[in-house]
């Protein structure tokens, strides 16, 4: 089953959900996507307890460089190829809002979803760079963050400045699905299946593979 919503498959749509629903936002440039993404989505799913997980397909990370970037359409539609989770939905919703920043997308999606339970979702590595992020600070008082271990990143992430600055605020792993109920700031370092598959590295023409963390 492919993972879409609504019958024209709006790239800008958000999913269908519902007050009380525990959604993951998990945002990238998905350039391309790859099967990581999706193993992280499935683990995310069962670690967390979530209802779903979003894929919010970004116009582009600020901090990278866009010459090989794909267009958004592209990669929205690559991504729903790929995807086969009746729970993970792929949206370029914040291409189509304006939206240039996380703190942006996270904080309006606080206000038109009411009574959902989000979650922003993210990889480790992202976490060692998060304090060069536009409001990173309020982003982990905007909402729970979930921080998603890959090869090699967990020492980086540990000691990460945000890591450090909200250190009091950081869930035990096995507290895991009270994380998508916990008042912000809250953080939780998930340990699983990871993938050594890169975006970077399928556009330079390299390989990875699944192994267990």
């Amino acid at each position: 089953m492919s993972a879409s919503f609504g019958p024209e498959r709006d790239i800008f749509a958000l999913p269908p959900s519902a007050p009380g629903m525990r959604i993951g936002l998990f945002g990238g440039s998905f350039n391309p996507p790859h099967e990581g993404h999706a193993l992280v989505s499935r683990e995310s799913l069962k670690r967390l307890g979530l209802d779903a997980v979003w894929w919010l397909v970004t116009p582009g990370n600020p901090l990278k460089d866009h010459s090989e970037l794909a267009p958004l359409a592209e990669r929205v539609g690559a991504a729903r190829a790929l995807v086969a989770h009746p729970r993970v939905h792929v949206t370029g919703y914040e291409a189509g809002r304006g939206f240039a920043y996380t703190y942006d997308t996270l904080a309006h999606l606080r206000t038109v979803l009411p009574g959902r339970r989000l979650v922003w979702m993210m990889g480790a590595d992202s976490l060692a760079n998060f304090h060069r992020w536009e409001r990173w600070e309020d982003i982990f008082t905007l909402m729970p963050i979930a921080v998603y271990v890959r090869p090699g990143s967990t020492r980086r992430a540990t000691f990460a400045r945000a890591a450090l600055r909200f250190a009091d605020s950081r869930l035990a792993e096995a507290d895991a699905r009270l994380l998508p109920t916990s008042p912000a700031p809250a953080w939780v370092l998930v340990h699983g299946m990871m993938s050594s598959l890169s975006s970077t590295a399928i556009r330079q023409g390299q390989v990875g593979a699944a192994r267990q963390g």
